[in-house]
């Protein structure tokens, strides 16, 4: 995986409108006319939203007369994932060692507990 490639699809994914934009993308292919509809920008500034998720690779457009049918391509989420992926490990084994050590605490305050009953 390039890392060119993740920053720039890192960047696509930064803007709020664009992540809405992939979501809706993934109920199947649709005009820019019916995506641009919730947002409250012109149609040129979708434009632009779209060529930036173009250029990452998340999405193509097609030309169908004239309906310009836009399509999500997945395949750079997989890279992003893959990447988050090993931040997941580093969380999940630091997430077990502060698991360990909890139950080491809980054991010796039950210990401790015990042997003020015992003493009192």
């Amino acid at each position: 995986m390039a890392t060119d490639r993740l920053n720039t699809t890192f960047a696509a994914l930064a803007g709020p409108t664009r992540r809405a934009i992939l979501a809706r993308l993934t109920s199947g292919e649709t005009s820019v006319t019916e995506l641009a509809e919730p947002f409250d920008v012109s149609l040129p500034a979708i434009s632009k939203h779209l060529k930036v998720l173009e250029r990452a690779g998340l999405i193509t457009r097609g030309r169908k007369a004239q309906w310009r049918p836009c399509r999500l391509q997945a395949e750079p989420l997989k890279d992003v994932a893959n990447w988050i992926e090993h931040y997941h490990r580093f969380w999940d084994e630091s997430f077990n060692r502060l698991d360990d050590y909890l139950r080491e605490l809980q054991k010796k305050g039950k210990h401790r507990d015990h042997r003020k009953t015992k003493e009192g």
